[in-house]
């Protein structure tokens, strides 16, 4: 039981940082401009690991490729930290542990991203932040609205993509399944 607490906390502090890293990379690849309390927590949250990592790895390309790093260290330290106490703790284990949480993350802050459109276009398309969130959501919608037109005045993509991104995670779980 204590070591599940003890993962818990680890992997909860590790994907918030990470997801923080991953959204600094996204707004970057993007190219949008945050709201300032959003601008605010992801610099200040990431900051002090950014700007080290900027010096070894420069951005190139129009990409912070400094807070993906960032983020793949997450993970990697996160995966280390919850399974050293483990009685078959092995590099492999870290390093297959680390791409899993490192995708799971990229997936589940879609998923989050897809449900924050979804709940503006219901209650409120003109809030502030609704802007935001759906120049996030365009890339990864845009090749699903190519294929699906909206259906009667009702846009169909959200749904396809989170089904996407359901079976995505289905796999992921599966192959890890069959490689541990």
């Amino acid at each position: 039981m204590l070591f599940s607490i003890y993962h818990m906390i680890v992997s909860t502090i590790a994907g918030i940082l990470g997801g923080a890293l991953l959204l600094r990379f996204w707004m970057q690849v993007v190219r949008v401009r945050p709201p300032f309390a959003i601008a605010q927590f992801v610099f200040r949250a990431t900051d002090w690991l950014v700007r080290p990592l900027r010096k070894v790895v420069p951005g190139t390309g129009g990409f912070d490729w400094a807070s993906l790093l960032g983020a793949l260290l997450i993970a990697a330290l996160g995966a280390a930290a919850a399974y050293w106490m483990m009685p078959f703790f092995s590099p492999r284990l870290v390093l297959m542990m680390t791409l899993l949480h490192l995708v799971s993350w990229i997936v589940y802050g879609f998923m989050g991203l897809l449900i924050l459109e979804v709940i503006f276009s219901w209650v409120n398309p003109n809030a502030p932040l609704a802007p935001f969130v759906q120049a996030l959501n365009q890339p990864l919608l845009r090749p699903i609205r190519r294929i699906i037109p909206t259906l009667g005045g009702l846009d169909l993509s959200v749904l396809v993509a989170f089904l996407l991104l359901q079976i995505l995670l289905q796999l992921l779980n599966a192959g890890f399944a069959y490689l541990a």
